[in-house]
């Protein structure tokens, strides 16, 4: 992260305005017209109902938001990083039943993420309805509605590709504008209507659960909840502003926030039973408070404030999504730098399977208050698995006995809240949770699949490394075998006990021997740091067999190659390893040789033929491999793209018994010749 960023100053605080609240900051454009809704028409809301809707979203704020991710989800940051999987990743290690709230709750957020760009800008683009723009007079027809909310859509997803940081510039700036109109509109409409402050008070938020004058009761939760659908997408934007930051600017937002909703609340109950709009059920009264051209200016600043929204819900998809990855929840997937932003990444996939999702539940609904109906739901089950992760991470800063009263009280509202949720169920939220759980299939797939996978591999599968050194070196030197290479690298995986698959020795040996001056036999690993960037080197007493353990960190992209010229550089330089210079290169001083990776891809034929497997255990590894094939290739999540990469295949044997990147090297030879640490910079 930027370290301007981790202190308090005006820069931080405008591009926190501009990343952090996009989400929670645009639901005045949808959250009272929910409101209305439920109470069928706006001939049936009294001033009571008003005021205690309006004070049960201040509480909410106060509770959900402010009290438990600005004051005390932030606490829990990895390595100043926070989110979901952050937040495992500091607590997988105190039981391992812990992975299915983190599954869930990603799952969760990642489907119900898909609403957002769609339910924010179409209500945006619904407010151009009979509006006039010189001679260009808007229609009230919803037909057009959708037409320019997909237009908008799909150029916002088409520019992700090329990065975002000249227009992310100008964020800040833009939510400076949209949280001030909010706070003067809501000031001019609530001083006509000055007893609407009586919903500070939390009399009347509980009192309204229980009043006749609320049709649906504690349903109305559901609606509520909407205000704060931002709360985890704060906690997981931590690191990329600070949380310091965040600290400053969310009581300016939260005020401009509560009283916009002031401003609405009083314009509503001075006009619910005007002729022209009690018989209305759906109506935004956020453009409805606008004086004449003020609300053109509304709108335009809605619209952007929504693809605000949008453009933070898609990178924190990303980001999202890379770290299931780099712990395994998820299968690789091709991640790419569009600039030279650290934390900025794009990914393909990811992106046109969220537009495709998105557009098509902008047309699924056709119009913002069918998506507010099913809006909300999936996120309620994620706060959810949010404070049981928590609550493990609570008992080891604070007495068992306080975690537990923390967790149950958040646990409780939250649970109200999904409980009165349910009823959107039938109205369209089981179009998120269908996607939820689909997401939720895949990870079950991918992270089981390679726990069964490892459960049933063989011992006899493996073999030690250490007893192939001496044929190993005596090939390198054997002069009457062709040379295959300079630097023959294997791309696997070394247990500690320099245990390795007996079909990389069976590849170097057996089925061509393979001649190389240097064996490399490279391993990645991923931690729990979320930056986390440096590596071992083990000669295993020799001077051409090579061990190297890569630790990187979940949100660290895998440039193996990068890194790999660095370990052969450092060790040629250190006298550890014999000058690699070749005879014909277009470098001068080149002291490295050239390399060919080789890969060896599992086949998972024997998985029809193995009777011994269960039907979940082969549905679990043939899924897992399935999923391997149709996502990104080893050549390209390695990094390898650019280089002479060699697949070979083997079975997969399976029995019943059984910007720069800054690399921190630690180099260790068995005989003790060298040790060191030393510290630079590699460009990708």
């Amino acid at each position: 992260m930027n370290k301007q960023l981790e202190r308090v100053s005006f820069a931080g605080a405008l591009v926190t305005l501009g990343i952090v609240y996009g989400d929670i900051g645009t639901s005045p454009l949808y959250v009272m017209n929910a409101l209305i809704g439920d109470a069928g028409k706006m001939g049936n809301i009294s001033p009571n109902y008003v005021i205690g809707s309006i004070s049960l979203i201040f509480w909410t704020l106060m509770i959900i938001t402010t009290l438990k991710y600005v004051v005390i989800a932030m606490q829990a940051d990895n390595k100043r990083e926070g989110g979901i999987f952050a937040l495992y990743a500091l607590v997988r290690k105190n039981s391992k039943w812990l992975i299915w709230p983190a599954l869930i709750g990603g799952a969760a957020i990642l489907a119900d993420g898909t609403l957002t760009p769609a339910v924010t800008v179409t209500s945006a683009i619904e407010g151009l309805k009979k509006q006039h723009l010189g001679p260009v007079v808007f229609s009230n027809s919803q037909h057009n509605v959708l037409i320019i909310t997909t237009v908008v859509l799909l150029v916002l997803f088409m520019i992700q590709r090329f990065g975002t940081g000249v227009i992310g510039k100008s964020f800040g700036p833009v939510m400076i504008l949209w949280f001030g109109f909010l706070a003067v509109f809501g000031i001019v409409n609530l001083i006509n209507y000055p007893m609407i402050l009586k919903a500070i008070s939390p009399y009347y938020a509980i009192r309204i659960l229980f009043s006749p004058v609320n049709k649906v009761g504690i349903f109305i939760l559901g609606s509520i909840f909407l205000a704060t659908t931002g709360a985890e997408a704060l906690y997981s934007d931590m690191g990329h502003v600070g949380k310091q930051n965040i600290y400053v600017t969310w009581p300016l937002v939260y005020s401009t926030l509560f009283l916009n909703y002031l401003g609405q609340g009083a314009w509503i109950i001075r006009h619910a039973g005007d002729t022209a709009y009690r018989n209305l059920s759906n109506l935004n009264p956020f453009y409805e408070m606008l004086p004449g051209t003020w609300r053109l200016v509304g709108i335009l600043l809605a619209t952007l404030a929504a693809i605000i929204a949008s453009q933070a819900l898609i990178t924190g998809s990303y980001t999202l999504v890379d770290e299931a990855i780099g712990l395994k929840f998820l299968p690789r997937m091709v991640i790419r730098h569009p600039s030279n932003i650290k934390n900025q990444i794009y990914i393909a996939t990811v992106n046109w399977m969220l537009c495709i999702i998105t557009i098509s539940v902008v047309w699924f609904f056709g119009s913002s208050q069918k998506m507010e109906a099913a809006y909300g739901l999936a996120i309620t089950i994620t706060m959810l698995m949010t404070t049981v992760l928590l609550h493990e991470f609570l008992k080891k800063h604070l007495a068992k006995g306080t975690a537990l009263i923390i967790a149950l009280f958040f646990g409780f509202i939250e649970l109200i809240f999904l409980i009165s949720s349910l009823v959107k169920f039938i109205h369209g939220g089981y179009v998120t949770l269908t996607i939820m759980l689909g997401i939720l299939y895949i990870m079950w797939l991918w992270y089981f699949g390679n726990k069964r996978r490892d459960h049933y591999e063989k011992e006899s599968e493996y073999v030690s490394l250490l007893d192939y050194r001496d044929q190993l070196s005596k090939l390198s030197a054997d002069n009457t075998v062709p040379l295959f290479t300079t630097n023959l690298v294997y791309m696997t995986k070394i247990k500690g006990d320099y245990q390795i698959k007996r079909s990389t020795m069976y590849s170097i040996l057996d089925r061509q021997p393979k001649r190389a001056k240097v064996y490399w036999f490279v391993t990645v690993n991923e931690t729990n740091a979320p930056y986390e960037s440096n590596y071992t080197v083990d000669l295993l007493e020799t001077h051409n067999v090579v061990n190297v353990q890569f630790y990187l960190g979940f949100r660290k992209s895998q440039s193996v190659s990068v890194y790999l010229h660095q370990v052969v550089n450092h060790l040629v330089e250190q006298g550890i390893l014999e000058p690699q210079i070749p005879t014909y290169s277009t470098e001068r001083q080149r002291k490295v040789g050239d390399f060919k990776f080789v890969i060896i891809k599992e086949q998972p034929a024997d998985l029809i033929v193995n009777d011994k497997l269960s039907s979940l255990d082969r549905r679990l590894i043939g899924g897992r491999i399935y999923l391997q094939k149709i996502t990104a290739s080893p050549i390209s999540w390695y990094g390898l793209e650019f280089s002479n990469v060699i697949e070979e295949s083997s079975p997969l044997f399976i029995t019943q018994d059984q910007d720069q990147y800054l690399i921190q090297k630690k180099i260790y030879h068995r005989e003790g010749s060298m040790k060191s640490w030393t510290r630079f910079s590699i460009i990708p």
